[in-house]
């Protein structure tokens, strides 16, 4: 069965984006990855926190503009760190025909890394953006927490690494990343 990929695009909202370590960067990989995307016909799908620091329709839950679904697009809205909790997002990666995603956005040790997981544990194959995930940045009453840069890097080389049964799992560049069928 051949390839059909999606790119997530997990929490990118003007709250996360405003704390995010390299947040500028991060948005720019996604960006240009989701503009190659839409051009190769890949499905690209929003998605967005609410809870009660992430209010449906403040300035802070809205997407960053740079980043702001297309008419058309779909839009998933979750409660929880995992994208497909409580959600539509596996029937509409199911009804797309979608067999692989991949997985963008904020923050790394937590939404991005649940959803990645979820997705491999529900039967796509999953390519994780090396420059496309972010976390918050570190200040000093965060000193139980890994640096910013180091904890981008460590779940790096954990889905450089990993292993799943029956599933293909890389990590690639938001430049290298194959939005052609395999």
């Amino acid at each position: 069965m051949p390839t059909r990929s999606a790119l997530l695009v997990i929490d990118m909202q003007n709250a996360t984006v405003a704390m995010a370590h390299r947040g500028a960067e991060t948005v720019a990989a996604i960006a240009g990855l989701s503009e190659r995307a839409r051009t190769a016909g890949v499905p690209v799908v929003t998605v967005r926190q609410r809870d009660e620091d992430m209010v449906f329709g403040t300035e802070g839950w809205r997407v960053v503009p740079e980043l702001a679904p297309r008419a058309g697009e779909p839009v998933v809205d979750k409660t929880t760190p995992d994208s497909f909790l409580g959600t539509g997002l596996d029937a509409l990666l199911k009804e797309l025909g979608v067999t692989e995603v991949i997985v963008t956005g904020f923050a790394t040790e937590i939404c991005v890394d649940t959803t990645a997981r979820q997705a491999l544990s529900r039967g796509y194959d999953l390519v994780v953006v090396a420059d496309g995930h972010t976390t918050s940045v570190r200040g000093p009453e965060d000193d139980d927490l890994m640096p910013a840069d180091r904890s981008v890097a460590q779940y790096n080389a954990i889905y450089r690494t990993i292993g799943w049964p029956g599933r293909r799992v890389r990590l690639r560049a938001a430049a290298d990343v194959d939005l052609s069928p395999a």
